[in-house]
């Protein structure tokens, strides 16, 4: 994912910028990146930035106009509208173009960045006060990895920049595995390396004489949790203007934007509120190779009455031939932080690219608005990681105790960065991703919900914002059968087929994937997926997969690594391989980690 990198140290400058420019060619994914390092030995600081061209970090580094404030960023903000003015009266110059107008922000408020609207992170070097300022997102969305050593402090938005220059650090650590295995994400601020570790959400952390001098929060959700709760109709208000008051912000800038379209809510949300010129919005959708499902039905419809261009896209069999490549390639840009369910989004990516490099997604709404958990601690296959099973435990009970908060806060400051990010980053690594529902007053306004039952009453608002926005798109309705002109049987019949085609699919019991395999011939697939979901791995790993998962599981590297037990290995890809056994999941955590091991640990 581009951002910044580099080194905070009291090291020769020679050996320092030596190990920054290894740290950003180790970045430079893509013939679209642009790159740069800079330097100030005096103060120790070494770093550089790779950025997509034209996008709004492009244009480093950022200064004031005297020079003495210089200032990396990366990631977007996105300002009140008539903040750019205040700074200009104030008698700051900058342009409109970029992220220059931050240097002066960081002169004129006190408590910067606390004041900083999106998903960044950045460096303030202030040659007056002889200091350096590290700092990122109250979400820590804009992922920093760094780690501490007698040489310095490295810092980047991606792990294998610091397992460049540091190869002691080339291991898997066993916590951090623990809750991959169980949760299919690390926790608490750790990674998968061992001494490699993640800037907080909210951080601002100080550096003297190049060493690191303080560590401070500039926010904690608590600020939040204790605002007073509204009525009903207040409430609606207050998000309301949050959502639609910020909502143009998000289409500014100079990049083209697309919108993923799906047939659900939070989309459509912003579709009702953007009142876009006919044929100005790109919109797409991930679709299936057996059917159009509900969401491309729907998408095509909504993008109908907003006038707008929409096509569907596929991985198709171009995907399914290349698909050790962006199995390899998923896990090398993501830094193993996601599975290899997400390959197919990487190759979609690439496509939406060609469509516009900014994507608008409605991530983040059901998550904040209805307090929806997106991933659990779920115990492996019995047996699969017996040398693991330890940390495995240990994942569950740090999940379980990561839970015990507000709602909101764990969505918004721990599954986002820790769940989320995965796929965040590796769509990051392609375009711009943009998501409204993430903004701080509209997360802020959430939190003000009355009780006891917010998420029913966000449900009715969430209604309410379509039907005040775009009452046509009131009356679609969503892909599980909610609201619109819809009638008590069509959502029974799309429950049915969505509820029919997750267990004909990942999550099929064993013992229905005995009489599956027993009717193979029959093709029972083509009756149940592809209604809902585009993507269907439990089929591709028995079928046009196997000979991959064959070879990268059944080597015999794969199965000595420490932490699987080499019988439980067998045993669950021969039975998913014949096809009278579902072990999707295992099979997707497996793959992954034994492609970790083999491009983090075992490759330079």
């Amino acid at each position: 994912m581009p951002g910044i990198v580099g080194l905070i140290t009291k090291l020769p400058q020679a050996a320092a910028e030596q190990q920054l420019l290894a740290m950003v060619k180790s970045l430079i994914h893509e013939p679209f990146y642009t790159y740069g390092t800079w330097s100030d030995p005096q103060q120790g600081v070494y770093v550089g930035w790779v950025a997509r061209r034209d996008s709004s970090s492009d244009g480093m580094p950022i200064r004031n106009e005297d020079g003495q404030i210089t200032l990396f960023f990366a990631g977007e903000e996105f300002p009140e509208p008539s903040l750019k003015n205040s700074l200009r009266q104030r008698g700051h110059q900058f342009s409109d173009e970029d992220s220059s107008y931050l240097a002066h922000r960081y002169e004129d408020e006190a408590d910067f960045p606390k004041g900083l609207n999106g998903r960044f992170h950045g460096l303030v070097v202030n040659r007056r006060q002889g200091s350096v300022t590290l700092f990122n997102d109250r979400y820590g969305l804009q992922r920093l990895y760094y780690h501490e050593s007698k040489d310095g402090f490295y810092f980047s938005p991606e792990a294998k920049a610091i397992l460049k220059v540091r190869p002691e650090l080339r291991s898997i650590d066993p916590r951090g595995l623990g809750e991959f295995v169980a949760c299919g994400c690390v926790l608490d601020n750790r990674t998968l390396f061992g001494g490699i570790y993640l800037l907080p959400p909210a951080s601002v952390w100080g550096f003297r004489n190049g060493a690191i001098a303080e560590k401070k929060l500039y926010f904690e959700p608590k600020e939040w949790e204790q605002q007073e709760k509204l009525d009903s109709e207040g409430y609606y208000r207050e998000l309301h203007n949050a959502f639609v008051g910020n909502l143009p912000r998000y289409f500014n800038g100079r990049e083209r934007v697309g919108m993923s379209v799906t047939g659900g809510i939070d989309s459509r949300i912003i579709l009702a509120w953007h009142k876009a010129e006919p044929n100005s919005l790109p919109c797409y959708t991930w679709g299936s190779t057996y059917r159009d499902h509900e969401d491309v039905k729907l998408a095509r419809r909504i993008a109908g009455i907003c006038q707008q261009p929409y096509q569907v896209l596929t991985a198709g069999p171009d995907f399914m031939s290349r698909f050790a490549h962006y199995a390899e390639r998923t896990i090398y840009l993501a830094d193993g932080c996601v599975d290899l369910s997400r390959s197919p989004d990487l190759y979609i990516q690439e496509k939406v690219r060609e469509i516009a490099p900014v994507r608008m997604v409605g991530t983040y709404g059901s998550e904040i608005l209805m307090q929806s958990v997106m991933f659990k601690a779920v115990a492996p296959a019995a047996g699969l990681f017996a040398p693991l099973q330890e940390q495995v435990d240990n994942g569950i009970a740090t999940y379980s105790a990561a839970r015990q908060v507000n709602p909101i806060t764990f969505v918004a400051f721990r599954q986002s960065p820790w769940h989320h990010y995965g796929i965040l980053g590796l769509e990051q690594t392609q375009v711009g991703i943009r998501a409204p529902f993430i903004d701080n007053e509209v997360v802020r306004a959430a939190y003000r919900a009355p009780g006891p039952d917010s998420v029913a009453t966000n449900e009715a608002a969430r209604a309410r914002l379509i039907r005040e926005g775009n009452p046509a798109l009131a009356k679609i309705r969503t892909d599980r059968g909610i609201g619109g002109l819809n009638s008590s049987l069509t959502r029974m019949y799309l429950e049915f087929f969505f509820k029919a085609e997750y267990a004909y699919d990942m999550g099929m019991p064993q013992w229905m994937a005995r009489v599956d395999h027993v009717f193979a011939p029959l093709h029972l697939e083509r009756i149940w997926l592809g209604r809902h979901k585009p993507f269907h791995f439990r089929v591709w790993y028995r079928d046009q997969l196997s000979d991959y998962v064959r070879q990268i599981l059944l080597d015999d590297r794969a199965l000595s690594r420490p932490y699987v037990n080499r019988a439980g290995v067998e045993r669950v890809v021969k039975g998913h391989l014949r096809g009278d056994e579902n072990h999707t999941d295992e099979i997707h955590r497996l793959l992954s980690l034994e492609l970790a091991h083999r491009i983090f640990v075992e490759s330079n």
